[in-house]
C-alpha cells in the first residue's frame, strides 16, 4: 500500500466534532488546548457544543477543521507510533485544508497555523460584503463545459470555476448575479443540478485579491519548514516541497482553483493506492471514489477510526 494523507475543507465541520476524540486521548485534548491558547479563545467548546451557525463563520470553521485533522494526527503518532514522513507519499488538502495538511507534515506549528486560519478566514469573509458574491455547485457537467458556462454567464462580472472536486462536481464562485445566469446556462448545457451553495463569500475568484494580500502578509512573518513529504498544491495538481515555493501557492490558492480532481489523480498516477482522510467528516472520501473507482479511501475522525486503520498497518 502506498498512502497519501488528505485533509478536508470548509463544509465538513458539525458541532461536536472532536468531542470523542478528546475524551478518549489525552492527546487530543491537548492539542485542542494548544489551539485555543494560540487563539485566546475557547474554540474547542465552540466545536463541541455550537451554536452551529457561530461554528459555521468562516473564521471559526476554518481553524476548527483543521484542529481536528490535527488532533487526530497527534493521536495516530502517539498510539500507533505513526510517521509521516516514512508512511505517505503525500499530502494533499482541500482549500482550508492545506494548511492542515502542511502542519501535519511540520512546515507550520500547531499556534502558527491556527492564526492563519483565523487570519484567512476573517480576511476572505471580509473580501466581499454579504450577498454580493455567490458559490453554485454545477452537478453532471465535466469542467470543459463548466468553464464556457462561467466565462459565459461573467458578462463583464466576475464568474469562474472556483472547484474542479470530481467528475461531474464543479463549483464556481463570483458576483451574485453572474452566478445565478450560470444556473440557468448550466441547466441549458445538461447540468443534472445546480444548488447555490450556503457559504457566505465567493472562495477561490479574483473578488478574494483582498484577502491574497492579507494572507501574502500574515505568511511573510511566518517560519516555514520544508514538509516532511511532499504537497500535492491545490492551485498546480502537482507536489512541491520548497517552502518559498508553498508560501507563494497559499497566497496565490486564495483567488485560484482548488484542483482537487486533477490532485487525486496525480497522487494515483505517482502510485497512490490508498487516500486517508484525516479529520472531520468523510466528503473526500466521497470524492476519490467519484474521481476513480479503484481508489481506496477512508476516513479517520473518530476514536473507533483510529482503532480500525491502526490495526490496519
Amino acid at each position: 500500500m502506498t498512502f497519501a494523507f488528505i485533509f478536508p475543507g470548509q463544509g465538513s465541520q458539525a458541532v461536536g466534532m472532536g468531542q470523542e476524540l478528546a475524551a478518549a486521548f489525552p492527546v487530543a485534548g491537548d492539542a485542542f488546548q494548544e489551539i485555543d491558547d494560540a487563539l485566546g479563545e475557547n474554540l474547542s467548546k465552540l466545536m463541541f457544543e455550537g451554536p452551529e451557525d457561530v461554528l459555521t463563520l468562516t473564521e471559526n470553521a476554518q481553524p476548527a477543521l483543521m484542529a481536528v485533522s490535527l488532533a487526530v494526527m497527534r493521536v495516530l503518532e502517539s498510539e500507533g507510533g505513526l510517521d509521516l514522513g516514512s508512511k505517505a507519499k503525500y499530502v494533499a488538502g482541500h482549500s482550508l485544508g492545506e494548511y492542515s495538511a502542511l502542519a501535519a507534515a511540520g512546515t507550520f506549528s500547531l499556534a502558527d497555523t491556527s492564526r492563519l486560519l483565523k487570519t484567512r478566514g476573517r480576511a476572505m469573509q471580509e473580501a466581499v460584503p454579504v450577498g454580493e458574491g455567490a458559490m453554485a455547485a454545477l452537478l453532471g457537467l465535466d469542467m470543459d463545459v463548466a468553464s464556457k458556462v462561467a466565462d459565459e454567464a461573467g458578462q463583464g462580472e466576475i464568474c469562474t470555476t472556483a472547484n474542479d472536486n470530481a467528475n461531474g462536481q464543479v463549483v464556481i464562485s463570483g458576483a451574485k448575479a453572474a452566478v445565478e445566469r450560470a444556473i440557468e446556462i448550466a441547466k441549458d448545457n445538461g447540468a443534472k443540478r445546480c444548488v447555490l451553495l450556503p457559504v457566505s463569500a465567493p472562495f477561490h475568484c479574483a473578488l478574494m485579491a483582498p484577502a491574497a494580500d492579507i494572507m501574502a502578509e500574515a505568511l511573510s512573518g511566518i517560519r516555514m519548514n520544508a514538509p516532511v513529504v511532499p504537497l500535492v498544491a491545490n492551485v498546480t495538481a502537482s507536489d512541491v516541497s520548497d517552502a518559498a515555493k508553498i508560501r507563494r501557492l497559499l497566497v496565490e490558492q486564495v483567488t485560484g482553483m482548488v484542483r482537487w480532481r486533477e490532485s487525486v489523480l496525480y497522487m494515483r498516477d505517482n502510485g497512490v493506492d490508498q487516500l486517508v482522510e484525516i479529520g472531520a467528516g468523510k466528503v473526500l472520501s466521497g470524492l476519490a471514489r467519484r474521481i476513480d473507482r479503484d481508489m481506496t479511501a477512508q476516513s479517520i475522525g473518530t476514536p473507533e477510526d483510529v482503532e480500525t486503520f491502526l490495526k490496519s498497518l
